[in-house]
């Protein structure tokens, strides 16, 4: 049974696990990520944070799992703004290719285990495709197929900080990506703008459908910063509470995003979804994209957990 270290980098959290084979021993989540090293022009709060998550993992390793040769790392990491710089997989990318191009490296301050870097996957612009990136979601796409919770020809819709459409091809590779920044934009107008007042301070509570059908309405009708200011219309006539006003935001932002995928043709009519990320908002996803046709499948926080670890075991295995 071998043991392995695996990260996933992000732009403002990085979680780090240790495991066993398909074992989960241990996990640790700091609150550090790109959007740090971006602003403090160096990665030196990473790489504390990654050495100190690491060293706690192996303090709480069990004496039935061996001590880990390596360290698997995906998502910012590979970044400029993480550790190393390795360059994207063109799609449509294989996971034999993005396991030929990970690469080794040792970061002696950090851990004594080397690390095997998985780079991210770029998508080319052309007649019919818009350009886009992604670090990690591509090792979270291939894991969920591994795990049969991906159907090869289907597409992953990840909701965090961007929302990102991730599209797979009938020989199971990533055939691209389409990305938003819907999420940093819904929480930039819940802290930043009139709408704080309107809007609750906490999670999207189950998503009241309806307003999300007005949002998007609104949206479709009027654009997307009409529809934001008339939160500030709702609150005043108390014609809605707090929960509701959030669920039409996203329904706002869900209309919007839904549209540029289908004008951009990621998204064809039949499309087969799984979600993840931000469970209650990819519930409202997945109400609306259900409505329309859609097959989906809601992965919860665990599951998708499970498939990025998937992914990058398989691109170890992969390296042979």
């Amino acid at each position: 049974m071998e043991s392995l270290i695996c990260v996933d980098a992000g732009t403002t959290n990085t979680r780090v696990w240790l495991t066993a084979g398909d074992r989960l021993v241990a996990r640790r989540e700091v609150p550090v990520g790109a959007r740090d090293t971006a602003c403090d022009g160096g990665n030196g709060r990473l790489r504390a944070a990654l050495r100190e998550a690491v060293e706690d993992l192996l303090r709480a390793r069990p004496g039935d799992v061996p001590v880990p040769g390596c360290v698997a790392a995906a998502g910012m990491i590979t970044s400029p703004q993480g550790l190393l710089e390795v360059p994207h997989v063109e799609a449509p990318a294989s996971l034999n290719a993005l396991a030929a191009a990970a690469r080794p490296r040792h970061f002696p301050d950090i851990a004594e285990q080397p690390f095997v870097l998985v780079p991210g996957v770029r998508t080319t612009a052309n007649g019919t495709t818009a350009e886009d990136v992604m670090r990690g979601e591509e090792t979270l796409g291939l894991g969920l197929l591994r795990q049969g919770l991906l159907p090869a020809g289907g597409a992953l819709l990840n909701l965090g900080s961007h929302w990102k459409l991730v599209r797979t091809d009938a020989a199971g590779r990533i055939a691209g990506s389409l990305t938003t920044l819907s999420g940093e934009m819904i929480q930039a107008v819940r802290s930043q703008t009139v709408l704080a007042s309107a809007l609750p301070a906490g999670p999207l509570a189950d998503p009241d459908l309806d307003a999300v059908a007005e949002g998007m309405s609104e949206a479709r009708r009027s654009g997307l910063p009409r529809a934001l200011f008339r939160v500030r219309l709702l609150e005043l006539a108390g014609r809605s509470t707090a929960m509701g006003r959030l669920s039409y935001v996203v329904g706002a932002f869900i209309a919007t995003d839904l549209d540029g995928l289908r004008a951009a043709g990621a998204l064809p009519p039949g499309t087969a979804l799984t979600i993840t990320g931000g469970e209650k908002v990819g519930g409202a996803w997945a109400a609306v994209l259900s409505r329309e046709g859609h097959p989906t499948r809601s992965l919860t926080t665990g599951e998708a957990e499970s498939g990025f670890l998937a992914g990058l075991r398989a691109v170890m295995e992969a390296r042979g």
